[in-house]
């Protein structure tokens, strides 16, 4: 059995076609000239054969199977796991057969098999679809068949097994970079796609809302201080939104410092306690929790009264991370929390509740009237990403 002396390379991604089209182009072209090219050496040697007859109705069938699945081999994702472990056992039997059908002679003359090159397109599959373990897999067990069935333990059949191993090893490694590069860029681009939306929203933003705030802060005060104040923190809840950048996958994956996203709430009305060591969570959940934390301090600025004052406790314990935020307000009326539900207020529902249920996590509310709100929002570390 003969092996290919090289491989085809990666190529980067362009136009938005996927890098690994034109490998697989290329593999496909490859078992249909490595199909020729076992055709045309059989037809040379069948009158020397032992079972020419045989060995036609062996290459019959690869032909029909190559020509069925050339179209598929093309396109990764029309070429499965099943075409894949079909294409090994025509290698396989190729293989082996190759003993039956050849003469003792010519085999120690280090003839080829039927399949001659056609073996190492099933090996460049794998590679393709699984990387360079699944490639060294199915060229271990084409090695092996060739060993047992086509001439045993010889110097030729040991080199050509190493070749196929190092061309199917090489072209899987090198389709996992690419694959792994192609992630990078499509990250990269979704975050740059996102980056300036958000900048062409924050001109919209500071051109019109963040305007009119302003101008409603300013001269506000000599008719509602409430409205003025109220305008003043929608503001800087704009301006906070409008500069924060969206977080790439990675981030989203890196353990985030709790306590750094809850600081941004404290002010003059709001106390943060934390505890002395980093507060780890995944970043996604980092800044979902942190959000949910945000829409209930939001919460107490805009119900709690002007004068309330509220208090963020954060608790790391084995299990769990806790959040608890409580206000001295006037508290709720039994019943209003199911009330907002029903008439479809989403910010209990959705801001708070909803992040912590993404989360696996856990919100409970408790209001005496009177006596303030306390929110309690915990997500379990076993759920934590």
């Amino acid at each position: 059995m003969a092996v290919p002396g090289g491989g085809p390379s990666a190529v980067a991604a362009a136009g938005g076609m996927s890098v690994e089209l034109p490998l697989w182009r290329a593999i496909s072209w490859f078992r249909l000239v490595a199909l020729a090219y076992a055709l045309i050496r059989f037809d040379l040697a069948y009158l020397h054969v032992r079972h020419p007859v045989a060995g036609w109705i062996y290459l019959g069938a690869l032909v029909l199977w190559t020509l069925a699945t050339s179209r598929a081999f093309g396109n990764p994702a029309r070429c499965g796991w099943p075409m894949l472990g079909v294409d090994l056992a025509m290698a396989i039997t190729g293989v082996l057969l190759s003993g039956y059908v050849d003469t003792p002679q010519r085999i120690a003359a280090a003839a080829v098999t039927l399949p001659t090159i056609w073996a190492a397109g099933t090996v460049l599959g794998f590679a393709g679809k699984g990387g360079w373990r699944l490639a060294a897999a199915s060229g271990v067990l084409i090695g092996a068949a060739n060993i047992a069935g086509h001439g045993g333990l010889t110097l030729d059949n040991v080199h050509n097994c190493v070749v196929l191993l190092l061309v199917g090893c090489a072209i899987g490694y090198v389709m996992e970079l690419a694959r792994a590069s192609e992630a990078t860029l499509s990250e990269a681009l979704r975050v740059d796609a996102a980056t300036r939306e958000r900048e062409r929203l924050s001109r919209d933003i500071h051109d019109g809302v963040l305007q009119v705030l302003a101008l409603v802060q300013r001269q506000a005060g000599a008719v509602d201080e409430r409205l003025g104040r109220l305008a003043g923190e929608q503001e800087r809840a704009l301006r906070t939104l409008m500069t924060s950048a969206p977080l790439p996958a990675q981030a989203r994956r890196d353990r985030r410092d709790l306590r750094e996203l809850l600081a941004r709430y404290a002010d003059e009305r709001i106390t943060v306690a934390a505890p002395g060591t980093p507060v780890l969570l995944p970043g996604d959940a980092a800044e979902q929790l942190a959000a949910a934390v945000g829409a209930a301090v939001d919460n107490v600025r805009r119900h709690a009264g002007p004068q309330a004052r509220a208090w963020i406790l954060l608790e790391d314990e084995p299990a769990a991370v806790t959040v608890s935020i409580r206000d001295d307000g006037p508290g709720l009326p039994a019943g209003r929390l199911a009330e907002a539900r029903q008439d479809g207020r989403l910010g209990v529902a959705q801001s708070i509740e909803g992040r912590l249920r993404d989360l696996g996590g856990t919100a409970e509310f408790s209001s005496t009237p009177g006596e303030g709100v306390e929110v309690e929002l915990t997500v379990p570390r076993a759920g934590e990403g």
